[in-house]
């Protein structure tokens, strides 16, 4: 597919992906969200791909929605709207469920689908001038894209009611507090330490990521002999990999571990 309301690009292990409509606030729309399944798939099959880093062109991360694309159907918005949250929340759902670590530096402000995108990565980086807000019940709308899944694990549930029914405005400091993300950054050095921390990923044990991404998102749904049963799978799984293979010979032979995603 040629993009063109995202950038794709790929250094190495790592891919870049640059939510591209700046002079529309990177607002999502059917297209960024058909490129954005599509980068998704990418990444999850491409086996040279080890880690992504998503950010966003100009200066927000994302808008959310594109409210005048969705006005713009008339009585046809609803159906619309339910194929164009499929597509969003399928590439949402692959980014977090592969194995590759999803880096989000949040460039700006995120919010409504841009702040529940920003939510959903691995590890979060945001500049100091980002900005947080649910806004979707300002517009009379419902959370979608994954915030209703991701934010009450971040933050608790009371703290969850109040970022959606009030709207409140959530600085980059505010939003480290509160635990919606990982660390701030100066805006000048934003995507230099999401590279740098892109690039270390990308060269780790792509598949224990996968594994360890995999047992965490059932750690609020199971049982813990439940949990344990999977942790005991997993780890079986990891020892017939030849990164851990090569990680315990060189823990032995006290020598650093090269490990190739493998």
């Amino acid at each position: 597919m040629d993009y063109r309301y995202i950038e794709f690009e790929q250094d190495g292990n790592l891919a870049v992906i640059t939510l591209n409509r700046p002079e529309h606030m990177n607002a999502l729309h059917m297209e960024m969200s058909e490129e954005l399944l599509d980068a998704a798939f990418r990444c999850d099959s491409d086996r040279t791909i080890r880690g992504v880093v998503i950010t966003g062109a100009g200066k927000m991360f994302c808008a959310g929605g594109d409210l005048k694309t969705f006005l713009a159907q008339g009585d046809e918005v609803s159906g619309f709207v339910t194929k164009m949250a499929t597509i969003l929340h399928a590439a949402i759902a692959r980014f977090n469920r592969m194995e590759p670590p999803v880096v989000m530096a949040i460039n700006g402000t995120a919010a409504g689908g841009g702040f529940s995108f920003a939510l959903s990565g691995d590890y979060s980086i945001a500049s100091d001038k980002a900005k947080f807000v649910s806004a979707y019940t300002s517009s009379g709308l419902s959370p979608d894209a994954s915030s209703t899944y991701f934010i009450a694990k971040h933050i608790g549930l009371l703290r969850a009611k109040e970022l959606v029914l009030t709207n409140r405005v959530l600085s980059a400091a505010e939003a480290l507090e509160w635990g919606l993300v990982s660390r701030v950054a100066a805006h000048e050095s934003l995507l230099g330490e999401a590279m740098d921390l892109g690039y270390k990923l990308a060269n780790g044990p792509t598949r224990a990521y996968g594994m360890a991404k995999k047992l965490l998102h059932t750690a609020y749904s199971e049982s813990m002999e439940a949990q344990l049963e999977f942790e005991s799978q997993g780890i079986s799984a990891m020892m017939r990999t030849a990164d851990a293979r090569q990680a315990l010979d060189a823990f032995v032979n006290k020598t650093e571990p090269k490990f190739r995603g493998e």
